[in-house]
């Protein structure tokens, strides 16, 4: 089994083209881009707001429950230029079936919207974590007002 970092969404910063997530373990932060609906998704979470009617990710939540399933975690296991990859990690028991373990590709970004809304820990391979820079700074300074973004690809 790989060694697995665990981190938090430290923030979400929006940008010209979407929003940046800056995920960090206390003693550095990564960062990549996704798309600006899955940000507000997040988001939403985050800020402990309740949308009037479900979004995609929290109708995914309530089919996972009818079917008597929970997010345990989701990992960050690849990266490749600009593009990350992750698996969202299932538990479903139910009258039907003993106790199953699922394991499923998905975006980052979606792992993240789902992730927090389960409140199921989300974690980076140790080997994806120790390749990617330090992000610390860059929050630091959009914090401070005086944003100098790095060009920027969807890439997930």
């Amino acid at each position: 089994m790989k060694e697995l970092v665990r981190v938090e969404i430290i923030a979400l910063m929006p940008t010209q083209a979407g929003c940046a997530v800056f995920l960090g373990d206390g003693s550095k932060a990564i960062l990549f881009y996704i798309d600006p609906a899955v940000g507000l998704s997040i988001n939403t979470v985050m800020s402990g707001q309740t949308m009037p009617r479900p979004l995609t990710h929290d109708l995914y939540m309530l089919t996972l429950s009818a079917f008597g399933a929970k997010v345990s975690r989701t990992i960050i296991n690849k990266v490749d230029g600009d593009v990350f990859y992750a698996r969202l990690i299932l538990e479903a028991e139910n009258e039907i079936m003993e106790k199953k373990i699922i394991e499923l590709d998905a975006r980052p970004s979606d792992c993240l919207a789902i992730a927090a809304r389960a409140e199921a820990p989300i974690y980076v391979t140790r080997e994806v974590w120790d390749s990617l820079d330090d992000r610390q700074p860059l929050l630091d300074q959009m914090r401070s007002g005086k944003p100098e973004e790095p060009d920027f690809d969807f890439g997930e």
